[in-house]
């Protein structure tokens, strides 16, 4: 999770080190990991129906048929009772929405999840947090979560909550092709169980459920190389409370350089600069949603956001309890998990920007006094900068690089990486207002536009480059790998990976 105070060095060196066919077969580790390992050391995954890696082959890789990876089942072909756990433990049905049993969840996260290499910090997912990303809803008649997806274990003894995994119905499409997909997300086991290999049975459970519903693909995410990533992003960090997170350990202090000094270099705005930057509301989702679809299109992987709905619940329904407008209260809600604003033409009224980020706070493991890194992740946006003509011309013009030609295309990204170095900048300010100690940012979207583009315009000191990677996978479902921004043919290209998985 750390950063350091040389990211140029960091990037180089990561950009050396990063081979995508050595990381597709396993022989090499990403940032600080140290556990690698070739497809034979993974003996549940070589059962499974993901992709096998190719003995190194990309050409081979890049010419493979995407599709399913399983032959074409129908429902009645899936087990109908529940996997058998190892003695002593019993599945049960958790239900988020019940106070009790979401704060067994909550403790067994808090305990037990992600946490860096070096323990200093662990996830804290809060339960509003919990509420908002596993009670989905993609339209007023099909919910986007099922009640038997989401999976515990518990202690026959004494009831006690051990293991959970989650799973929410999204639309994915991968380059043509769109298929409904289970996103599995809350993959944790109590730590003095993982001896008893939970997990495996965890994945298959969880994977029978789904298929139960008829679906027969899945989206994840892991920090560690497993058979075989889709394509990996890394992380990087804006610091917005300079004197914490060098106390924390979390960032570094430059050579000659004092407190003092970073704080006023990484100074934030007090308020946003762009005209019309406003929260979004209720009557702007429309807009937002077609702006959304029309910008995602353009990317190899992401969610499809096919209803309204689906939009109204991922940046509204998580913006906490309705209150005053006065002080921090105008910044952050009671109970506030995601923050979305948008940018209104003031005189056409026309939604041409949204931007959005997601709390995320961490538990700080190693220290006297900090005890709560409150982090902020950048999730989606959109921009209608990519689209307009860069002089004259209508506005139907083809969006495909190769209609609107190479100049034109140019013109694009140019004005939409300007475009976005505005809009990442009124976020920080947002996130620094509602208390956030930071800004975390992948490489996918079109973040390496603003994450370079912050450096070489010395608005402000840069996205710091951190150690950490995040890795995507596809279940029964391969295709050729997807970039995720780590290629160094040009920091400013953006990536193919269009999909922010919580």
């Amino acid at each position: 999770m750390c950063f350091t105070a040389d990211p140029t060095a960091d990037i180089q060196k990561a950009l050396k080190a990063v081979d995508l066919m050595k990381i597709l077969d396993g022989q090499v580790a990403i940032g600080n990991k140290s556990n690698s390992k070739t497809i034979g050391e993974h003996k549940f995954w070589k059962t499974q129906p993901v992709p096998q890696t190719l003995s190194g082959s990309s050409f081979a890789m890049m010419a493979m048929e995407e599709g399913p990876i399983d032959p074409i089942k129908t429902v009645e072909e899936v087990r109908q009772e529940p996997l058998p756990l190892p003695s002593g433990f019993e599945w049960s049905l958790i239900d988020i929405k019940n106070d009790v049993q979401c704060e067994e969840v909550y403790s067994l996260l808090s305990e037990n999840y992600v946490e860096d290499d070096d323990a200093m910090f662990r996830f804290r997912y809060s339960k509003e947090f919990l509420l908002w990303s596993a009670l989905t809803f993609r339209s007023l008649t099909a919910p986007g979560y099922h009640p038997d997806w989401h999976i515990g274990v518990r202690v026959q003894k004494t009831g006690k909550l051990v293991a959970f995994i989650s799973g929410i119905l999204v639309d994915i499409r991968v380059r043509s092709k769109t298929f409904p997909s289970a996103e599995i997300n809350f993959l944790c086991v109590h730590k003095k169980l993982r001896a008893k290999r939970l997990t495996p049975v965890l994945i298959k459970e969880v994977t029978r459920r789904v298929n139960l519903r008829g679906v027969w693909q899945a989206i994840y995410t892991a920090g560690i190389v497993l058979p075989t990533p889709i394509g990996t992003s890394r992380y990087y960090h804006r610091n917005l409370n300079p004197p914490k997170l060098v106390d924390i350990g979390f960032s570094s202090l430059p050579r000659s350089m004092t407190i003092a000094r970073l704080v006023k270099q990484l100074a934030v705005p007090t308020a946003p600069s762009l005209p019309g930057f406003r929260e979004m509301e209720k009557k702007d989702v429309p807009q937002v949603a077609a702006l959304l679809r029309r910008y995602l299109a353009r990317f190899e992987i992401t969610q499809t956001f096919e209803t309204d709905q689906e939009v109204e619940h991922w940046f509204l329904s998580g913006r906490g309890k309705e209150g005053g407008e006065e002080g921090s209260a105008k910044w952050r809600r009671e109970g506030q998990v995601v923050w979305a604003y948008v940018v209104e033409d003031p005189t056409t009224h026309v939604i041409t920007d949204m931007i959005s980020f997601y709390s995320l706070p961490s538990s700080i493991m190693k220290h006297p006094t900090h005890r709560i890194l409150n982090a902020a992740y950048l999730y989606y946006y959109a921009s209608d900068s990519i689209f307009r003509p860069s002089s004259g011309g209508s506005e139907a013009v083809a969006e495909s690089s190769a209609s609107v030609g190479i100049v034109e295309e140019r013109k694009r990204r140019e004005r939409l990486g300007a475009r976005l170095v505005q809009l990442s900048g009124d976020l920080m300010v947002v996130a620094k207002n509602a208390g956030f100690d930071v800004l975390n940012a992948l490489t996918l979207l079109d973040n390496n536009m603003f994450l370079s583009e912050q450096k070489a315009s010395c608005q402000s000191l840069p996205f710091g480059a951190g150690d950490g990677f995040l890795v995507n996978y596809l279940y029964n479902w391969q295709c050729a790998p997807i970039d995720g921004g780590l290629k160094g043919t040009s920091m400013k290209q953006g990536a193919g990976i269009g999909v922010v998985m919580l």
